[in-house]
């Protein structure tokens, strides 16, 4: 278990969220939140003095009506966002949001993909093809070239589960981890991170680069500790980790 054998004042918790905390759903709206994993995340919060934050390719916005009533510390869009202070404290910016041109030549590029549809996050697009997954290979390569042909504004393309995200170059999961680890109630403690899918990656790396450790859900990925079968397996062990009389 990712906190055997240590105090939770010794610990900093980092979440990744859709297919780590919750179940992935057909579309984004559509998840479903468990009314006892509020409860465990604000007893987890509370167990570590404030250290948990969510890290997440929503936005922080998205995140706070998923689990309202909480408003935890929080990265959000892949680290474009961050909250350092709860309860709907500032939220501070680290990218420029898309162009509204590049937004109208995706949605224009996927009138010859139908069955997917994308997401305007500001900060990053995300085209998920769920419901057609035979058209993941020709969508991978209409979307690269797509990037290449705005090549200023130094676009990355990124995988998850059915679904590629574009967005800038310059942020990620593990940079928003890096900059919460540098300030309380982060600074000083072990950070570990759990989390499901190649945009976790560098989040993983962040952590382990810190001496901490990296915990992925579904499978096993590069220098993770261990391995959560699902993320009912994840909402178990926090439920757990949050008793009152747990010793960490």
């Amino acid at each position: 278990m990712p906190a055997s054998g240590l105090e939770a004042e010794r610990i900093a918790l980092f979440l990744d969220v859709d297919g780590t905390l919750l179940d992935i759903a057909p579309r984004p709206t559509s998840v479903v939140v468990p009314e006892s994993l509020i409860a465990s995340l604000e007893r987890a919060e509370q167990a570590l003095g404030g250290a948990l934050a969510l890290v997440s390719g929503r936005s922080i916005d998205d995140l706070d009506r998923l689990f309202a009533p909480l408003n935890l510390r929080a990265s959000g869009v892949h680290g474009a966002e961050i909250r350092f202070a709860p309860a709907g404290a500032e939220t501070y910016e680290t990218a420029v949001c898309l162009p509204r041109k590049l937004w109208m030549g995706l949605t224009e590029l996927l009138f010859d993909f139908p069955g997917t549809f994308a997401e305007n996050k500001r900060f990053s697009f995300a085209v998920h093809y769920r419901s057609v997954p035979a058209s993941k290979r020709r969508l991978r390569e209409e979307l690269e070239r797509f990037i290449s042909s705005h090549a200023p504004m130094n676009l990355v393309l990124i995988h998850g589960h059915s679904v590629f995200e574009i967005k800038p170059q310059g942020f990620d999961k593990g940079a928003a981890i890096e900059r919460f680890i540098e300030r309380p109630p982060f600074l000083g403690r072990l950070p570990i991170f759990i989390g499901d899918d190649t945009t976790d990656e560098a989040g993983f790396a962040a952590v382990i680069r810190h001496g901490g450790r990296a915990f992925s859900v579904g499978h096993e990925r590069a220098g993770v500790s261990g391995v959560f079968p699902g993320p009912d397996s994840v909402r178990r062990w926090l439920a757990e980790f949050a008793l009152p009389c747990h010793p960490a």
